[in-house]
């Protein structure tokens, strides 16, 4: 009964966020960053883009805003997070006109960068001065965001597969059009690949433990295109499906409250910790509860979600000592749901097929398993903990990763490593035929992401009862396997 209660007020919490969401537009986590001039005009230049253009391989690249917000206030978050969100339903919106004017590129060279780029950085111009000066209300004004506002057309490098343009939904025919991914390019024979595994090594003093949390693989189907973490209290903030397990109540209006008072899908119900991935898709033609929605087929995210067959999650030690406990409320993000276009310095995916992950993770591409072996995608995330901050302006800064010789940087702890483990049973695609014979799999992405390999992540948000937390600690530091 609690819980019905509960719901009801994130209801009407949910129902005046829509209304925020009419007013100042949706969207999800932040911009996507710029390595190209905004200014190339060269008849050269412009001519290639205009053929890439024509055959529908390019994609909007736009500074990450966000990511340049290493502080802001506390007084001025709600606001910032709410116009990074609308950062990303501008890019959304702008990449689906692009999907859908194939006809008018190729009659006018100019009318991508007049009717798409052009006003696009006009809009980003507008929300970026309303972030500066939301920030410059409560703090000192952020100066030189007006230089992120400008975006570029990139062309891809590939042949466009047939897959729905985004804002059509429904069936993936591969069969012409031009689609936003995936191309037989992001797949490779995982047999054909070299070894690339490398075993760091443990000093004496190494936390050896593993502590287990087993929560199941979203048998209860709980998905949305939320993000809590980067566009709280904005509906489809992600422009993606994400799977959820252990905690049953995330959405982009759950506060710490609602997480610590939910149900779990873990086993031990002190974990109470929130896991979630965006979802791998057949694009086989089948029209999911998402078909025609924002977050799906309406932004490109179309096909048969595939539940994972086995999820695993392991809180691993240090190799150079012990490790504390993580504050509850921790969030993590590792991964760049943009690294298509931001590039690989956050990016971490890692995908390999069983009986290969020992020898090969592949970091940009999809593998192509063998007959008897499963698709494994795995996340490590973070490490390290700065021990002052349970999330920070970017999301990252108050986290990070061990050197390779297992390190913290200077001021941050040691804390239980979550590594993730997905395992899927789908079968290797048909690459020589675009798919036509067994059908391509692929992640949900922002639309201009492509469904590239590259751009997986993971997202974590601690849950765990203090109790549970020393113990999974304790464990860890005295070298033992618990769950």
């Amino acid at each position: 009964m609690r819980r019905n209660t509960r719901r009801r007020s994130k209801t009407a919490r949910r129902a005046v966020g829509a209304a925020a969401a009419l007013a100042i537009g949706a969207g999800g986590l932040v911009a996507v960053n710029l390595y190209a001039s905004a200014d190339e005009t060269s008849a050269s230049k412009g001519s290639t883009q205009n053929q890439a253009l024509a055959a529908g391989t390019s994609t909007i690249d736009c500074p990450d805003v966000g990511q340049q917000l290493t502080s802001v206030p506390a007084k001025a978050k709600a606001q910032v997070d709410k116009e990074l969100a609308l950062l990303d339903k501008q890019i959304s919106e702008a990449y689906q006109r692009l999907s859908t004017s194939q006809k008018a590129i190729q009659q006018d060279p100019n009318f991508a960068q007049n009717a798409i780029v052009g006003p696009l950085k006009d809009k980003r111009k507008a929300t970026i001065d309303r972030i500066a000066i939301a920030i410059g209300r409560v703090a000192a004004k952020p100066q030189g965001l007006d230089a992120l506002a400008a975006c570029t057309l990139r062309a891809t490098g590939s042949e466009p597969t047939g897959q729905p343009t985004a804002g059509q939904g429904g069936n993936n025919t591969n069969a012409g059009g031009t689609g936003n991914g995936p191309v037989a390019a992001d797949f490779v024979d995982i047999t054909k690949v070299k070894p690339n595994v490398r075993t760091p090594a443990k000093s004496a003093r190494a936390s050896k433990g593993v502590f287990v949390s087993k929560c199941g693989v979203n048998a209860n189907k709980l998905y949305n295109s939320d993000n809590v973490i980067v566009a709280p209290g904005v509906t489809n903030g992600a422009h993606h499906v994400h799977d959820y397990i252990g905690n049953q109540d995330n959405d982009a209006f759950s506060s710490d409250q609602d997480f610590a008072k939910a149900g779990t899908s873990c086993q031990n119900k002190g974990d109470k910790s929130s896991y979630y991935w965006p979802v791998l898709r057949l694009q086989d033609g089948t029209k999911e509860f998402d078909a025609d929605k924002q977050g799906g087929g309406a932004e490109g995210n179309t096909g048969r979600i595939l539940t994972a067959k086995k999820a695993t999650l392991n809180f691993v030690g240090s190799p150079r000592g012990k490790v504390v406990a993580m504050p509850q409320f921790l969030r993590i993000i590792t991964g760049d749901a943009k690294a298509f276009v931001n590039g690989t310095a956050n990016a971490n995916a890692s995908w390999s097929c069983t009986g290969f992950e020992n020898k090969v993770q592949l970091k940009d591409k999809y593998p192509l398993c063998p007959s008897g072996s499963d698709v494994v995608r795995t996340f490590k995330f973070q490490s390290c903990w700065d021990g002052r901050n349970i999330d920070s302006a970017n999301h990252r800064t108050h986290v990070a990763f061990a050197d390779a010789a297992g390190n913290c940087p200077t001021g941050f702890k040691a804390i239980p490593q979550l590594v993730q483990r997905l395992v899927y049973d789908v079968d290797a695609p048909s690459v020589r035929d675009n798919g036509k014979t067994r059908p391509f799999f692929s992640l949900d992405s922002f639309p201009e992401q492509q469904h590239k390999p590259v751009t997986d992540h993971g997202d974590f948000i601690n849950v765990f009862d203090a109790k549970l937390m020393n113990k999974a600690v304790q464990c860890i530091n005295t070298g033992r396997k618990c769950s």
